[in-house]
């Protein structure tokens, strides 16, 4: 199969080689093998790629920048980031390409980045660092997860894996997704008609679906009232989840105890907004899934697997489907 890898443009960390290739290759015996592949960094590299390429395996920058462009033989497009609301219409995909998308690489750091979040609210680390920022000396406790209550909005990879982590810390877990079919790290799983029975007695809320018409502003400022005076707020998913001016008003006037946001609209935020200087306001750059060591290879991992099910006929495990969005 022709193959070709286009590198980011301003992602350093990210950059694959060919090392990194053959490494790949060499753990997916029966289809690593056999490939012509090439590498580009530049445009002329890319147009040059894509003139022969069959299967394309990139990041969504650059399908936002090149696409739609002349790729006469793509079968394959394998953009190496789970959500790809950014491309919407699909419009630009070219005619019989499947588009591929690499969610499960997330799962891991995500649910560790979860956590760890949900324990930093537990102990009022985002107020601590409100109160270090003042320079004031205040005492303030904690509390121990066992027993607290958490709801997952969203049980996909990254979701599945902060529910797998907080049942860990004896957690009362809540799933919510589109269907109540049950899973297991979490001891009820609803769907949005509930939703709003459930945020009363929600302690923490992370968010992890992806965005689509369904889920934008999603978490509105009706919502978030309904939380309990004292709760917090996690967002790994994205930005327009959740209404960021309310959210902000709540934790200024106390209503929310705090929140640890990885995603914004926009991004990055801009100088001067309110998100800088809202207390109890832990903002992580867009971060919190991606892990420099390993996301390149998982990623290439993933492109074998999807391979090998589309030679043999089976369900491409990462097919996107781009009238869900996910």
């Amino acid at each position: 199969m022709r193959i070709h890898i286009q590198n980011p443009v301003n992602d350093p960390l990210f950059l694959f080689s060919r090392a990194m290739w053959d490494a790949a290759a060499s753990r997916a015996p029966g289809v690593g093998a056999r490939h012509e592949v090439t590498i580009g960094d530049s445009d002329a590299d890319f147009a040059a790629g894509m003139a022969e390429a069959e299967a394309l395996i990139t990041e969504i920058g650059v399908v936002a920048a090149k696409f739609p462009c002349r790729a006469p033989h793509l079968k394959m497009l394998f953009i190496t980031n789970a959500g790809l609301d950014r491309l919407a219409p699909f419009d630009w995909l070219p005619p019989g390409a499947a588009l591929l998308n690499n969610a499960g690489v997330h799962a891991t750091k995500a649910g560790e980045f979860a956590i760890m979040s949900v324990l930093m609210l537990a102990n009022r680390v985002p107020e601590m660092v409100t109160h270090q920022r003042a320079g004031r000396w205040q005492k303030l406790w904690g509390a121990v997860l066992d027993g607290r209550r958490v709801t997952v909005v969203g049980l996909g990879s990254l979701g599945g894996a902060a529910a797998t982590q907080a049942e860990r810390f004896g957690m009362h877990v809540t799933g919510m997704r589109a269907t109540a079919a049950p899973h297991p790290h979490c001891a009820e799983v609803i769907t949005v008609a509930d939703l709003d029975h459930v945020l009363p007695r929600t302690e923490f809320l992370v968010l992890a679906c992806p965005l689509t018409d369904a889920t934008r502003g999603m978490i509105d400022r009706r919502r978030l009232r309904l939380l309990p005076r004292g709760a917090g707020v996690v967002n790994i998913g994205r930005g327009a989840l959740i209404d960021q001016d309310a959210l902000c008003d709540l934790l200024d006037d106390g209503h929310l105890s705090g929140a640890v946001l990885d995603v914004f609209t926009p991004e990055p935020i801009p100088a001067g907004h309110r998100l800088w200087t809202t207390r109890n306001l832990i903002v992580s750059p867009h971060t919190a899934a991606d892990d420099p060591n390993t996301y390149n290879a998982r990623s290439l991992d993933m492109f074998f697997d999807n391979l090998r099910a589309w030679r043999e006929g089976r369900a491409m495990p990462n097919l996107f489907d781009t009238a869900r969005g996910y």
